[in-house]
């Protein structure tokens, strides 16, 4: 789709692309690389260097990136604590005829990022919204996957609340697509082991780790080898990561489940209607001491 149709109305006469300027009463979101400034697009450039406000996740990060491509604007600060306060005050300089540039600290906004109460508050106010494309970190990562599924999940950054986490994955664990997540650093290790426990250790995971920069990783495992890949090498868990849980393998290529012991028949039967498979195989196979592999392959065939 994206390679369907190309614009030719910005070249002039002698072939030349034309420059892009920002237009009065006009947002613009605008892309961001993720850490390589060569991913920065010419029309980004054109749209920073030429709007009369440049809102800010971060105004030191947007301060390097605008210096970096001499522009002298000023940002203004527009952050998760703030945005509700600045929408106001950018919908007045709109009013009064003035450009604006929405940026965050990386990647596309409002996408897991401040900025969608932004863009709200401008399109309610009558005011066009223009996107300008570019970096984007889940894109990224799925492009370099080799993912089986076909459809994705964008989950963000997962609730920091062990219960409210378990509760999100476990209401999208069924469904026939790949779940994508942001992470920060000191979680990662967390939120992987809590993902095999949830989803099962069969599924695959790739994490892909500092996009674009120096230290890039992109690592395909099972989720049952997560934590110990973590544990492994402590620098894996440093940097910014977008983690990718491949669809659930079909149901056909799991092996038969060997039988159990009555007990643990009865017991697992119980704790599979009201916990995910991985987690009552764990209770099932420390009380009745049948192995954790053969109880969990039971969990699956009793409640796929």
């Amino acid at each position: 789709m994206d390679g369907e149709r190309l614009a030719v109305s910005t070249e002039s006469a002698n072939g030349a692309a034309a420059r892009f300027r920002a237009e009065a009463g006009t947002l613009y979101v605008v892309a961001t690389p993720l850490g390589n400034l060569r991913d920065m697009t010419l029309r980004a450039v054109d749209i920073l260097g030429s709007a009369d406000v440049v809102a800010a996740e971060d105004t030191r990060v947007t301060a390097v990136l605008l210096r970096h491509f001499g522009i002298t604007a000023r940002p203004l600060s527009l952050h998760e604590h703030n945005e509700g306060q600045r929408v106001a005050r950018i919908v007045d300089a709109l009013r009064a005829g003035r450009s604006v540039a929405l940026v965050s600290d990386a990647g596309t906004p409002a996408v897991s990022d401040p900025g969608a109460r932004l863009v709200r508050g401008v399109r309610a106010a009558g005011f066009p919204v223009v996107p300008i494309p570019g970096a984007n970190a889940a894109i990224a990562a799925i492009s370099a996957a080799g993912l089986d599924a076909e459809r994705y999940l964008l989950l963000g950054f997962l609730p920091a609340s062990a219960k409210a986490r378990r509760e999100l994955v476990t209401s999208v664990a069924a469904l026939p697509c790949a779940l994508v997540i942001y992470e920060a650093p000191h979680r990662v290790a967390a939120t992987a082991a809590a993902l095999a426990d949830i989803l099962g250790g069969a599924r695959e995971l790739v994490v892909a780790r500092e996009l674009t920069k120096k230290f890039e990783t992109i690592t395909r495992l099972p989720l049952a080898e997560a934590a110990s890949w973590f544990a492994a090498e402590p620098h894996r868990e440093r940097g910014e990561f977008v983690l990718l849980v491949d669809v659930a393998p079909p149901l056909q290529a799991r092996p038969p489940a060997a039988p159990l012991a009555p007990d643990a028949e009865r017991w697992l039967r119980a704790l599979v209607a009201e916990l995910p498979p991985a987690r009552a195989a764990r209770v099932v196979a420390a009380v009745s001491g049948e192995p954790r592999e053969v109880v969990y392959a039971r969990a699956l065939a009793l409640k796929p």
